[in-house]
């Protein structure tokens, strides 16, 4: 039993501040301002300007991918082509990997303001195989060597490019179906334990994971399946199958479908195919919806009448009108009254879609980390969509609207720090988007366990629920806005005890998983 003193954070559903949380076997026993008289002679630890909080939620990343990249060399800081190249000489000899792999290289950040090409590869290594992912996760850039050893159906496929080296579309998908096939089972599952320790590291105790590309046979679905439940330490995991297809879904007994790639109804700004109604500032190019309506309709009919969560990609005005379309078609077809189904990133969206979301309770699982941006800075958003660019999440219109938001990373798009989230959600270039501190705190906690019917054990800080916890280095209400983002994590609890990390050998940790029936 702990008795924890000072600024309580509850995130509860009135955003209370408490003075003491009990904790007792891995559940809160009580909070409240005054300590009842049965627990004065248990320890107590003193927070000072310290503060307790939930642990908070990471709503939508790609946990087999990110793992993946994590192994590799993060490129996104670098401000210009030659310290990209830099970096990977740099990472070569401190890699066994049979494909070395950059992640974050994007054009709108570094000087040059272009992507590096297949000769700048070559000259950071001949013989080696690289590859470089954009920082959105849909094109990236190889050298010779990489081309020389991938397959060569490959060569046929839409998106290759042998002269530049960049690989977009489906050519990307087959070079990275490719890469993944070098790592070896052993080695994917330490990168994922890895993974985890990081994420715990910035005080994430949930991750919603989409998965289902990239990986041969859907491997990534099953291995994070059997991580997420032999994870030690009280680390959640839940996922959502990227397919389209509900028989994979209900094969493996997942309760949810959608995400990204194969649920995705368009692309990405940072290459200009979202979706939009009007087009692209001076240009014809409206970007690309991935499927007609009719067919996004049979799907969220087919998949609302088995009982699954939906969750699809939209990020254009055009996409999201879609989205909340078919959803809507889906509830009045067979009405659910708490389904939690929900549209990912939901960047620009319109006003009728907005009334959708909020009479159909639909949910959105966005990301505060596009706010401000170095890999998509506001300068070249605002030179592809004009005054558009001041309408992107906003925030408080969802709000307003009782829409449900919560907070992920997109992952490995960008870094998994929830204080960034708070943070940009505080600090919204369009002031009057802005949450308030505790909107910004919940929605990056309870709000995220929520999402996924995790709200009655675990989100908030109350009597009975499990001690899921995180303390930080200053309390988020006393500190100026605009430093937010500097508090530090300090310490990740779960189920009361201080997260350790994953020890577990690999085998030993996907053995455990074949065999629990932990919730995933």
């Amino acid at each position: 039993m702990r008795i924890y003193h000072g600024h309580i954070l509850s995130c509860d559903d009135q955003n209370r501040i408490y003075q003491y949380l009990v904790e007792d076997e891995g559940l809160i026993q009580f909070v409240g301002d005054s300590l009842p008289p049965e627990y004065a002679d248990v320890p107590v630890t003193e927070l000072g300007d310290k503060a307790l909080l939930p642990s908070f939620a990471d709503t939508h990343l790609h946990f087999a991918s990110m793992s993946l990249f994590h192994a590799g060399v993060n490129v996104m800081k670098a401000r210009n082509n030659g310290e990209i190249k830099a970096r990977l000489r740099e990472f070569l000899p401190k890699t066994r990997a049979k494909v070395v792999i950059g992640f974050g290289a994007s054009p709108h950040s570094v000087e040059e303001r272009h992507l590096l090409s297949r000769v700048d590869l070559d000259e950071v290594s001949a013989d080696r195989p690289i590859m470089v992912v954009k920082y959105d996760g849909h094109a990236c850039i190889v050298n010779s060597a990489l081309i020389a050893v991938l397959p060569s159906a490959v060569r046929s496929l839409r998106g290759y490019n042998a002269d530049s080296g960049e690989m977009n579309q489906e050519a990307f998908f087959a070079t990275t179906d490719y890469v993944s096939s070098t790592v070896s089972l052993k080695e994917l599952v330490i990168d994922m334990q890895k993974a985890i320790d990081y994420m715990a590291s910035r005080g994430i105790g949930l991750m919603h994971s989409v998965s289902g590309v990239g990986f041969p046979k859907d491997i990534d679905v099953d291995l994070e399946r059997f991580v997420g439940r032999g994870s030690e330490g009280g680390f959640q995991t839940r996922i959502f199958f990227q397919t389209m297809d509900t028989g994979k879904v209900k094969k493996r007994k997942l309760p949810r479908i959608g995400g990204c790639f194969a649920t995705a109804l368009d692309g990405c700004y940072g290459s200009t195919d979202a979706a939009m109604i009007d087009p692209y500032v001076d240009s014809e190019n409206h970007g690309v919806l991935y499927y007609s309506d009719e067919t996004v309709t049979e799907f969220c009919k087919k998949a609302n009448r088995m009982g699954f969560q939906i969750e699809m990609h939209a990020i254009g005005d055009a996409a999201f009108n879609q989205a909340t379309r078919a959803l809507k078609a889906a509830l009045d077809d067979f009405p659910r009254d708490d389904h939690r189904h929900g549209i990912i990133h939901a960047c620009l969206p319109t006003p009728e879609g907005i009334a959708i979301c909020r009479d159909y309770k639909i949910q959105i699982p966005l990301q505060t980390s596009f706010i401000n941006w170095p890999q998509e800075p506001d300068w070249y958003l605002r030179s592809i969509l004009g005054d558009r660019e001041s309408r992107l999440t906003p925030l408080r219109d969802f709000v307003d609207n009782g829409i449900v938001i919560s907070a992920g990373s997109d992952s490995p798009c960008t870094d998994p720090d929830p204080m960034l989230w708070i943070h940009n959600a505080v600090n919204h270039p369009v002031r009057e988007q802005a949450l308030t501190v505790a909107e910004a705190l919940r929605m990056a906690t309870y709000w995220g366990y929520w999402t996924t019917f995790d709200e009655k054990k675990r989100g908030s800080l109350e009597t009975g629920k499990v001690a899921d916890l995180v303390i930080l280095g200053a309390n988020p209400f006393a500190v100026s806005p605009e430093t937010i983002r500097d508090i530090p994590v300090e310490t990740l609890i779960l189920g009361g005890r201080p997260y350790t990390g994953q020890k577990k050998n690999w085998l030993i940790l996907v053995l455990r998983g074949l065999l629990s029936k932990k919730k995933i």
